[in-house]
Parts: C-alpha cells; structure tokens; sequence
C-alpha cells in the first residue's frame, strides 16, 4: 500500500492537513504525519496537532508522495527547513509525486520545482517568485507530470481527492468520494429553490 509523508508545521493550516489525512486513511493510503519538531503542533487556528513522530526519525525512509499543507507561518517554517527540501528533492527525482496547497507552492517554487509548471496556488504567494515559464492557472488544483497544487483550505477536499487518483486511480476516488456524501454543483443548484421557498414559509 501507498506511504505518504505530510510535514506538519507550527502554524499550518489546520482544515488542509486534517483533510489531507483524512481522505487519504480513508482510502486505505498509509499517512506518516511528522513534526518538525518534538512540540505538539498549534496550527493557525489554534488547533492542536499531534504528529506522529519527528522529521527528524521520518526523512530517511522513501514515500509513494509527500504533500505539504498550507497556512501562515506553517508555509515559512516548511521553506525554511532544508530537511523539506531534502524529502522533496529524494521524492522527485524518484519520479514520484510531490504535492502542496495554499501557500506551502512557495517550497516548490523556491526549490526550482516549477519551472515550466502549471500551478495554482493561495492567491498572492507566487506573484513575485520570478519562476520562468511557471504558469499560474488559478484553478482549484492543478497536476502538472508529477507536480501537484491547490489553492487553499476552501479546495481541500478536491485536492485530497485527487491525490487519492493519483496514487491508487479514478476507482478509488470515486468511491472514497461516495462515502463522503458529497453533493455535486448540480445537486445543490436543484435543491437550491426548494430551501429558498422553505425559507418564505
């Protein structure tokens, strides 16, 4: 079965990395959470996370992905760490998959990851990294070869998901996408009059 690494960072994003996980244990994928320190993590909203165990303890084993959560100041710690940069480059140039949302992108882009790239990211963070030939879409996730992104908690869910496709196929997907339940666009248009007359009664 898949092994993914998910680096969680004081102040990360707490809605993307629980999501992540999630929907990845969901689909059977076995998630090794680390800690880039020996602290509980406190991410931006004040949840606290309990990784489980050290970057330190986790760098040196091979992972099927590693994906970076987002958030401010978690994206910063994540850049600034050189053991990220070592996981992600072992990772990549063993042509498996490397992932990132929100503002976490800004690793990629700072490694040299996304030149030539599509990408998609928080609003903002790639504007004035001066990567040539990087082509920001804006779109809720973007896969580009082995290069995945998505642009924020709001998106979370969808780039899960694809994660999900990427590492075991449509298949898996759509059935860990049933089990959530999850209305398409069309559902909630339909039902969208019915509440709205609810509502007047």
């Amino acid at each position: 079965m898949a092994t993914v690494l998910v680096p969680l960072a004081q102040g990360c994003e707490e809605l993307e990395a629980v999501t992540i996980v999630d929907l990845l244990r969901r689909a059977g994928v076995t998630v090794v959470t680390a800690g880039l320190d020996e602290k509980p993590v406190k991410a931006s909203r004040g949840v606290v996370l309990i990784p489980d165990t050290t970057l330190g303890d986790a760098i040196d084993h091979q992972y099927d992905m590693v994906v970076l959560p987002g958030g401010l100041p978690g994206a910063d710690h994540l850049n600034g760490d050189m053991r990220i940069r070592e996981i992600v480059k072992k990772t990549n140039d063993a042509r498996r998959p490397v992932a990132a949302i929100c503002a976490a992108p800004k690793v990629f882009a700072s490694m040299g990851l996304l030149i030539g790239r599509r990408v998609t990211a928080y609003p903002g963070v790639l504007d004035n990294m001066n990567v040539p030939g990087m082509h920001i879409t804006g779109e809720p996730v973007a896969v580009d070869g082995g290069i995945i992104t998505s642009r924020g908690p709001g998106t979370a869910m969808d780039f899960a998901l694809t994660l999900i496709e990427q590492l075991l196929g449509a298949e898996k997907r759509a059935e860990v996408e049933r089990g959530l339940e999850r209305p398409s666009y069309e559902e909630m248009q339909a039902a969208a009059p019915s509440v709205a007359a609810e509502g007047r009664g």
